[in-house]
């Protein structure tokens, strides 16, 4: 246990902790989160994500002791928690932030090689590891936990999750391409190299049917929904199988395993290659 998660797992077990020392410790957190030296969610050794409990308290403890104030940027009026404001960088972090609207807010990671199209927007607590571009309007959300070499295409949206406090983020791994206008909320897990294509959209009571393998992925008890490593999805739809359904041929979003990511899969994304 480290000196901060002692800090802060006292002040937030007070119901009125003093808020000089809760600023403090905020403060601390988010500059760990922003050097990479603390993280909301990581990893074990048997391929789990785990959420950091005593880091999303932390978070919202900054929301608690933060006073709303004037973020205001010439004619565009903005107001909020004066203990998140929008973070800074430096040629010298090896960010290409594009000029355009976008926002990185105090708290988050993203390392060197992150490409930032405008508009976009990563939020506190997430992580966003090198190679990796978050194309135009994509959002990172609070905590998700953003691999190496992704591809986040325009308009795709990865749900954030604050609380519960024990429930892991969105986790997209390494080598994922994620395709316009999907969105992956509640937990939901992407595994190395996964395609989604444009559209696919993934939360924790999503049915995925694996045609591959003849099997459907499901959200269980405390485990999220996990697209396997190197799946390629699309979306796809079921029928509603009752009388009502099947007299006005309706049928249901309905996500569907096609293959398994292969040599010719791959040189479907080099774009994103050309673009950096």
């Amino acid at each position: 246990m480290t000196d901060l998660q002692t800090r802060l797992d006292a002040l937030t077990s007070q119901d009125s902790p003093d808020r000089d020392d809760a600023r403090a410790a905020v403060s601390d957190l988010l500059d760990a989160l922003e050097a990479g030296e603390a993280r909301s969610a990581e990893r074990d050794a048997s391929g789990l994500w785990r959420a950091n409990g005593w880091v999303k308290r932390g978070i919202l403890l900054g929301f608690r002791v933060g006073a709303i104030v004037d973020q205001s940027v010439g004619p565009f009026a903005f107001f909020d928690k004066d203990t998140y404001p929008t973070q800074a960088f430096s040629p010298q972090a090896g960010v290409r932030i594009v000029p355009g609207g976008s926002t990185v807010r105090r708290g988050s990671y993203l390392a060197p090689g992150v490409v930032c199209m405008p508009p976009m927007y990563v939020n506190v607590g997430a992580y966003v590891d090198s190679g990796t571009m978050v194309d135009s309007h994509a959002l990172v959300g609070s905590c998700a936990q953003i691999g190496k070499d992704v591809h986040l295409s325009a308009a795709a949206q990865v749900g954030g999750v604050l609380e519960p406090i024990g429930m892991a983020p969105v986790v997209i791994e390494d080598g994922v391409f994620v395709g316009g206008g999907c969105g992956v909320y509640e937990g939901t897990v992407v595994r190395e190299n996964a395609v989604l294509a444009a559209g696919v959209i993934l939360t924790r009571s999503s049915r995925v049917y694996d045609l591959a393998n003849e099997t459907t992925l499901r959200a269980s008890g405390d485990a999220p929904l996990e697209i396997p490593a190197g799946a390629v999805v699309v979306p796809g739809t079921r029928a509603v199988d009752s009388d009502f359904g099947r007299e006005h041929g309706l049928s249901l979003s309905a996500p569907m395993i096609v293959k398994y990511r292969d040599a010719s899969t791959d040189a479907s994304t080099t774009l994103e290659e050309a673009l950096r």
